[in-house]
């Protein structure tokens, strides 16, 4: 946890905001049952600006909707909120077959007798936690309207022939959502407006390399930067539509890195990593070409990294 305000600090958040985080951790203690829920981040968040507009929306209360392209940090920037704030979360990933019993819960038979199997915006609620809705836009508007009154200042949980239950002040929720991806739909007005909305831009060369830096600590200067303008090299083409975003996978490259730091070869490594992933034999020759431009597949994994 002091890794993380640490790292907040030298990103340049305001220490009045800090101090804020800190209090509201100190003020709402989490039971010991649920402190395995609290997430521990495998990568951190690179971007001020960002940073500061979700402390300061969760501080105040809100939930927040996270907006951006492939590959902009939306599922790491809400696993470092919930850590940061120290809240137990729960990730409820949507589909097309999503319904609000999948949400809330639904009847179900234990031991001879009809009882209530909580679902995971249930159990968030009753424990204040953070809940993370995942690609929200992939569930149809009828089943996302049983959250109108989860998300609104109602904050309860009305289920028929159970109790009502109330939010505890803790509870909040943080969806993500991508316009391109296949099967998504436009969210309605009336679920957007229970949201405030932040625009997640795409990763700088500068944070690039200091999350490869940080990520690989021995990896030679040089090749950071290259392994950098690798990725946005394949986000420029990405966007001239010259190549589809199957390319445009930083957990893939950081996968591939991984390997290379094991020892498999880089050509290898950046195949199962990133050219794999797209099964076009044209865009897979433009990915190796655009791989080679920067790093050479003759390349020995001694030779990037101390």
């Amino acid at each position: 946890m002091e890794d993380l305000m640490q790292f907040l600090r030298e990103e340049g958040i305001s220490e009045d905001v800090l101090q804020e985080v800190h209090e509201y951790v100190v003020s709402h203690p989490v039971s010991d049952a649920m402190k395995q829920r609290i997430p521990v981040p495998h990568f951190m968040y690179y971007g001020v600006n960002v940073w500061e507009d979700a402390l300061c929306a969760l501080l105040c209360g809100k939930n927040i909707l996270l907006v951006g392209e492939k590959a902009t940090g939306k599922n790491v920037l809400c696993e470092n909120l919930a850590y940061v704030f120290q809240r137990p979360s729960w990730d409820i990933s949507f589909h097309v077959n999503m319904d609000a019993a999948s949400l809330i819960g639904t009847d179900s038979f234990e031991n001879g007798k009809v009882v209530f199997r909580e679902g995971p915006v249930y159990r968030c609620a009753l424990n204040g936690g953070f809940g993370i809705l995942d690609e929200i836009n992939m569930a149809k508007n009828e089943a996302l309207a049983v959250l109108h009154s989860v998300l609104d200042f109602r904050r309860v949980i009305d289920v028929p022939g159970y109790d009502r239950i109330v939010l505890k002040d803790e509870t909040r929720f943080i969806a993500t959502m991508n316009y391109n991806y296949a099967g998504t739909r436009e969210l309605n007005e009336a679920l957007s407006s229970r949201f405030v909305v932040i625009q997640m831009p795409p990763i700088t060369q500068e944070d690039l390399q200091r999350l490869l830096k940080k990520q690989f600590p021995d990896m030679l200067d040089k090749y950071v930067k290259q392994f950098a303008l690798l990725f946005l090299d394949f986000q420029k083409k990405c966007e001239n539509t010259e190549l589809s975003t199957k390319a445009l996978d930083l957990r893939g490259m950081l996968d591939a890195i991984d390997l290379m730091h094991k020892g498999l070869s880089v050509k290898e490594a950046l195949d199962l990593g990133i050219t794999n992933k797209t099964f076009d034999i044209y865009e897979k020759q433009l990915i190796h070409d655009v791989i080679n431009a920067r790093i050479s597949s003759k390349r020995l994994p001694s030779e990037i990294f101390q």
